[in-house]
């Protein structure tokens, strides 16, 4: 059977699982697959750079961040990276720049991303960072993932119905397929890496 598309997908489920009665539940096993692969999986199909003009201390992050690869100023001559730092860590330097200026660290707390110091003035910055999967559902019925690496999808949505269905002989099964094929493209991906080849990420803007 293809793989290649959403109804695709939970055909298949429904075929491993020699199920015809779970038509819901598996769209909920997909959707916590997506969930998981989230949370473990980071490669350069999942890099977005996002474009914002920042004024504040506080400046909202994109709804799809997942985690901070690189934050600049690109108004400044030369332009400007600017350092991350945790929270507590930009706690302890807020008392040597109180005065506002150009911001040279940055932190993300909860939904927002704060630097420090404050900004003087409007500054344009682009975020680079890994973006959520964009959902399979039936208004979109593939993503970059699926088109990739099929079997992630497959064995993670199996390995979501084994709690579901009680079926804890086969968990350590669909965990170990799938945690392969996570391994494989986070492997591929770091190897790719080191090609020395030009980055090429999505575009947006946030804040």
């Amino acid at each position: 059977m293809a793989l290649s598309t959403y109804a695709e997908l939970k055909a298949s489920v429904a075929d491993w699982l020699n199920r015809s009665d779970l038509t819901s539940a598996i769209t909920d096993f997909v959707s916590l697959a997506e969930s998981q692969m989230e949370r473990d999986l980071r490669i350069r199909q999942m890099i977005v750079r996002a474009n914002a003009t920042i004024s504040d201390e506080y400046n909202a992050l994109p709804s799809d961040y997942l985690e901070a690869k690189s934050f600049k100023l690109t108004g400044t001559n030369p332009i400007s990276p600017l350092v991350f730092q945790t929270i507590n860590a930009m706690d302890d330097l807020q008392v040597s720049y109180s005065a506002s200026g150009q911001p040279k660290y940055f932190c993300v707390i909860g939904g927002q991303i704060r630097v420090l110091p404050t900004p003087d003035t409007s500054y344009v910055s682009e975020l680079i960072y890994y973006g959520k999967l964009s959902k399979l559902s039936t208004s979109n019925t593939t993503n970059f993932l699926l088109t990739l690496s099929p079997d992630v999808y497959l064995y993670g949505s199996l390995l979501q119905a084994a709690p579901y269905l009680q079926d804890d002989a086969r968990i350590q099964v669909w965990a170990g397929l799938y945690q392969k094929g996570i391994d494989a493209l986070n492997l591929a991906d770091e190897r790719g890496s080191m090609t020395g080849g030009a980055l090429m990420a999505r575009a947006r803007t946030f804040g």
